[in-house]
């Protein structure tokens, strides 16, 4: 992959086309604090091993990442349970969209793979196990805080009350769940962590940063310490890229040919194995709920500096 001077260009590039772009998607108006984000911002950082970080546009305001967060609480809750953990979610594209109950339905209150909103709840009750909700949820925020080596990271509160005033879908899915014996906690604190968790705010540089384990076989490359085993950073970015965009992780796969993990927010994190981490954030969405300008960017950036996991 290309880097130095040349990498900091081609992001540059990038994020100067994005924001001349006039078909920006829509913003996620079913959370009230996420509709009210402007629809013009734009920003993209690649985090290289060595800390060096390319960034353009907007890299440093600081966005709710929301189902990107699914990435770091997977691996907490395999570092929990290992294998265990699959015995309560299934590692299957859904097809189907993140908030379906449809499916769970079917499946016997089994979520299809940890990154759809059902399953992400069901890891979140694994993490949320002999803690207090506080407790878990300061764990998840300490880990993101040291991945990203930055201790400022913190929780938008008006998004997480944003969230419980309005999830009631997500209700719906926790207590569907929860009479099949999936969820094992209180409904009610299981959410709490999980609409909290989802609120996190970062910026693509923080975000970039936390994801480079997953670009270097588990290992934080700035520290040298084993994040996860190897195998597992491995399968993590399995499932990312064949479920990190809900109902259209084939088209990302197709058009970009990388791992990934989107957000309703507007960030996508997007892992260049061996080499790079790189995060995006337009609040624009698709139809699918994935960052529309982010997924553009993302493929406009692998075409040109040759990355993806396919080949040239």
């Amino acid at each position: 992959m290309i880097a130095g001077p040349e990498l900091q260009s081609l992001v540059s590039e990038i994020a100067a086309d994005m924001r001349a772009r006039p078909d920006r998607g829509r913003v996620a108006d079913y959370i009230p604090e996420l509709g009210a984000v402007d629809p013009s911002y734009f920003g993209m950082a690649v985090a290289l091993p060595d800390g060096t970080v390319a960034a353009a546009g907007d890299a440093d305001t600081a966005f709710s990442i929301q189902s990107i967060s699914k990435v770091f609480t997977l691996t907490l809750a395999l570092g929990i349970a290992g294998d265990r953990l699959w015995k309560r979610v299934g590692r299957e594209p859904s097809g189907s969209a993140f908030n379906s109950i449809v499916q769970l339905e079917n499946e016997k209150g089994v979520p299809r793979n940890p990154f759809i909103n059902a399953g992400a709840i069901a890891v979140t009750d694994v993490i949320l196990s002999g803690h207090k909700p506080r407790e878990a949820l300061g764990e998840i925020l300490r880990f993101m805080r040291f991945l990203s080596d930055d201790p400022s990271i913190t929780i938008d509160k008006a998004v997480a009350e944003s969230e419980q005033r309005t999830g009631f879908r997500n209700m719906a899915l926790a207590n569907y769940m929860k009479s099949f014996g999936v969820i094992e906690n209180p409904v009610e604190f299981t959410l709490g962590v999980y609409f909290h968790h989802c609120a996190i705010a970062m910026s693509c540089r923080q975000l970039a940063l936390a994801g480079r384990f997953l670009a270097h076989s588990g290992r934080h490359p700035g520290t040298g310490l084993s994040v996860i085993q190897a195998e597992r950073a491995r399968r993590i970015n399995a499932i990312m890229l064949t479920c990190g965009h809900y109902d259209g992780s084939g088209e990302f796969a197709y058009r970009v040919g990388l791992p990934g993990k989107s957000g309703v927010g507007g960030g996508i994190l997007a892992i260049v194995p061996g080499q790079a981490s790189i995060a995006v954030w337009s609040p624009g969405l698709d139809a699918a709920g994935n960052s529309h300008l982010g997924r553009i960017a993302l493929e406009t950036f692998a075409k040109r500096s040759g990355v993806s996991i396919f080949g040239a």
